[in-house]
């Protein structure tokens, strides 16, 4: 599902037109966005956990050579589902 099909969907379980929910979905996109770039954690009751995780250094091999690489530390977003949900795709 690709976030027109998300948007369809919130249309037909709501009496809310395409262009409101569209520019729910973005704003609420943007807000976890912006959080997990401040370093926040985003909790979602029922649902589940946005987080960032630090990826230390580390070496690496490039596949095509396998000449040794080294991989640079970066920050990643997670998401670790909730039990509710997880419960509800069993």
């Amino acid at each position: 599902m690709n976030k027109a099909e998300l948007v369809y969907a919130i249309t037909q379980k709501t009496e809310m037109s395409k262009k409101d929910v569209d520019l729910v979905v973005t704003a609420t996109f943007e807000a976890i966005k912006e959080a997990l770039k401040e370093g926040e954690k985003i909790s979602l009751v029922g649902f589940g956990t946005f987080a960032v995780k630090e990826r230390a250094a580390r070496t690496g091999k490039n596949p095509a050579t396998g000449e040794e690489i080294e991989i640079a530390a970066c920050k990643v977003p997670t998401f670790a589902a909730g039990k509710t949900l997880k419960d509800a795709i069993q």
